[in-house]
């Protein structure tokens, strides 16, 4: 079935905990981004439309990099994700430094989105799988009384690192559809994985092949709606906290679900995750990523 279907990259984050722009670092053999190997991917998938939303101050680097690598490939444009970038009552003070959140990032983009989209995380190798598995569900989702959004579901041990605690979407999965998702910081604590909520209610631990969403999640362009509504409710509430606050995707998608606005299937993958969230995971990654192109996967030099 052709379909236009979007990939939606969300790469304005400038990787605090990385420690630089670890969106543009070398991860392949010949130089590339992962980035790079999620288009290669998606494109290999039936994408047929990349979105990069990133800091404006950021522009030319991208384009010179990413950009001038994909863009031969598939249709190639850029959203930006600015502070003022607000409902009119609003004005954000300039001690808020970094961006506002995913929900945030999504929103930027509505202009340039009318079609079927997943979102990614550009710092997040996520698999060839994950893409096949995505672009089939959006070439098929039909618009109804109720929203039809999915996302795509790793088991939590396929996606921890040594170094340090990660961001999940701890997920409660009833007949194949989320029920509940708890963004969570995640980590392996005496031999156990433990979940700490960032709207801190108590931790817990979880199993080993528990559900988790890694931010590749799938939406038909009615959620720009939502979340434009949602906006200044958020604000509004956390605006005494407005320096350190973030309006997040995963918790727009657990309010969709409770109003009845969505419903949200869980699909998941065999795909193996790969992630730069510290400086020190940039050495595993790379050696994967060569694993993959030695094992045929990949080619040597990605673009060719």
């Amino acid at each position: 079935m052709n379909k236009d279907i979007t990939l939606l990259i969300l790469a304005a984050g400038m990787g605090s905990r990385f420690g630089g722009l670890k969106q543009v670092e070398p991860m392949g053999p010949s130089g590339e981004f992962i980035i790079d190997y999620s288009i290669y991917d998606a494109i290999q998938a039936g994408f047929t439309k990349v979105v990069f939303l990133i800091k404006e101050e950021n522009y030319e680097l991208f384009k010179e990099t990413v950009g001038k690598r994909v863009e031969p490939h598939i249709p190639v444009s850029y959203a930006f994700q600015n502070l003022d970038n607000v409902p009119e009552e609003f004005t954000i003070p300039e001690s808020r430094t970094k961006p506002l959140g995913t929900a945030h990032a999504i929103l930027c983009c509505k202009d340039q989105i009318k079609e079927p989209f997943a979102i990614i995380n550009a710092d997040d190798f996520y698999g060839r799988d994950a893409f096949v598995q995505a672009a089939k569900f959006l070439k098929e989702v039909k618009e109804d009384t109720i929203h039809h959004y999915a996302m795509i579901g790793y088991s939590v041990a396929n996606t921890m690192t040594e170094n340090g605690s990660v961001k999940r979407g701890v997920c409660e999965v009833e007949d194949n559809k989320l029920k509940n998702i708890i963004e969570s910081k995640v980590s392996r604590q005496d031999g156990k994985i433990i979940a700490e909520p960032l709207n801190h209610t108590p931790r817990f631990e979880v199993a080993e092949d528990q559900t988790v969403s890694m931010n590749m999640l799938l939406f038909t362009p009615s959620i720009f709606e939502y979340i434009e509504q949602d906006f200044p409710k958020f604000l509004r509430k956390n605006w005494e906290a407005i320096d350190q606050c973030e309006f997040l995707i995963p918790d727009v998608l657990q309010e969709t679900l409770q109003t009845g606005y969505a419903d949200v299937k869980v699909i998941p993958t065999n795909a193996t995750w790969y992630g730069v969230t510290y400086k020190e995971d940039a050495p595993f990654v790379k050696e994967n990523l060569a694993k993959l192109v030695e094992n045929g996967e990949y080619q040597k030099k990605l673009w060719n």
